[in-house]
């Protein structure tokens, strides 16, 4: 019956060209630019390497000192964490780390520009990097300010070319640094891990950053389960009233929370809209998460509502042209649930040879956003996820579009039918 249903709907699709066409647009077009918008999304937030496991990673990646007129900062210091972070319960590991710098080389003459990133040992333990020569620097590494270095594949050819990078020296931020391990690039998208270069944080030229409270690190905690996360979030916050703060009478208010990516993705958006100071509630992330939530919701379902309308007419008035079709086998005795299964068969199979064509211009699309250079390492896929949202979401496409004027059909009788007549 199936196979009957689907030789049907093809020879209807392919009677009506210019409704079959129109339909096809609409439904590609809003299909890639739905699937590119996911792709992007899960190539940023999804669990890939080296963030595998975001479901219970938080991070602190600013602090501002509030006072009663103003406010100061950007990110914390080495003190803050080392002072308030530590031993924290439900953290199973803890690394600090200095935000990227851009450090300068000279390769042939020529004049190289990286990014650079000064860690811990912890650092290696907490982010899955996929090496592809050598091993991250150790523990005793660090302790011992050894002058080693992780590299990724781009900064490997360019100091090194075609040939292996463990063992060599590498000149960065006037200091040179022997190369132990080499991992694949990872995109700026996922700003903790992402970088050219990383050494140990001890090989800074000097150790006056031991005593900063405010300034240049950010750290990331990787808790013992996902149930840990707002223990950990709500101890942290109750250490920070107790920091003692420079200057009292300027500044009264320390604020540093433990966020999730995504979190702090959706407090950079408000800031954006609201400015700075909707930073000074340490909760304030995690309420404008949830709204980031509902707000790619509507956009994403509004954009997708208009096409479906236009879709519902469309199948609309292919069923005014078949209305004598309809009651001649109405007339030799199909029933409604018959045709109607027909008709959402129809408008099914429709949608899914547009999701076709709208994966196949999103494989294109992709490719062309990867070999842009805009965003640094990109690389945006069809993968597993971004495939079976866009399956998913082609699907409820055809059966939302084709259910209201399937059911329209069902209501029209034989002999009105025969006549031509209006759908009810």
């Amino acid at each position: 019956m199936l196979r009957h249903y689907l030789v049907l709907a093809t020879k209807v699709l392919l009677r009506r060209k210019f409704f079959t066409f129109i339909s096809l647009f609409g439904i590609s077009f809003t299909l890639l630019v739905l699937t590119i918008a996911t792709a992007m999304l899960d190539h940023a937030f999804g669990p890939a390497a080296p963030e595998t496991r975001q479901d219970r990673t938080l991070a602190v990646q600013y602090a501002i000192l509030y006072g009663p007129h103003n406010m100061t900062g950007n990110s914390a210091g080495f003190k803050l964490f080392d002072q308030y972070a530590r031993n924290l319960p439900g953290v199973e590991r803890l690394s600090l780390f200095t935000r990227n710098f851009e450090a300068f080389s000279y390769v042939n003459g020529q004049k190289v520009q990286s990014s650079m990133k000064r860690t811990d040992g912890e650092f290696w333990q907490i982010l899955d990097f996929r090496f592809v020569e050598g091993a991250p620097y150790s523990h005793d590494d660090v302790d011992q300010a050894r002058f080693v270095a992780v590299i990724n594949t781009t900064t490997r050819r360019r100091f090194f070319g075609s040939g292996p990078a463990v063992g060599q020296t590498i000149e960065a931020f006037d200091q040179r640094f022997r190369v132990v391990g080499v991992v694949e690039d990872v995109s700026e998208m996922r700003n903790i891990p992402f970088g050219d270069i990383w050494v140990p944080l001890t090989t800074v030229k000097s150790n006056a950053y031991k005593a900063q409270l405010m300034g240049g690190f950010n750290a990331i905690a990787l808790a013992t389960s996902r149930s840990s996360l707002p223990a950990i979030r709500e101890e942290f916050n109750a250490r920070l009233k107790r920091v003692e703060l420079p200057n009292p009478r300027q500044y009264d208010t320390l604020v540093a929370p433990f966020e999730t990516k995504f979190e702090n993705f959706a407090r950079t958006i408000a800031e954006a809209t609201q400015g700075f100071a909707v930073r000074k509630s340490p909760t304030f992330a995690e309420s404008q998460a949830w709204k980031a939530v509902v707000a790619f919701t509507v956009v994403g379902i509004l954009f997708a509502l208009l096409p479906t309308i236009n879709l519902i007419n469309l199948n609309v008035s292919r069923i005014m042209e078949r209305t004598s079709e309809i009651g001649v086998r109405k007339a030799f005795g199909a029933s409604s649930q018959a045709l109607v299964v027909q008709f959402v068969v129809e408008n099914v199979l429709l949608t899914l040879i547009g999701a076709v064509i709208g994966f196949v211009l999103s494989l294109f699309v992709l490719r062309a956003l990867n070999e842009s250079g805009i965003i640094r390492y990109a690389h945006f896929a069809m993968n597993v996820r971004v495939f079976g949202f866009g399956v998913l979401l082609a699907l409820a496409f055809g059966l939302v579009s084709g259910v209201y004027p399937a059911w329209r059909m069902s209501r029209m009788h034989a002999v009105e039918a025969l006549k031509g007549g209006r759908l009810r």
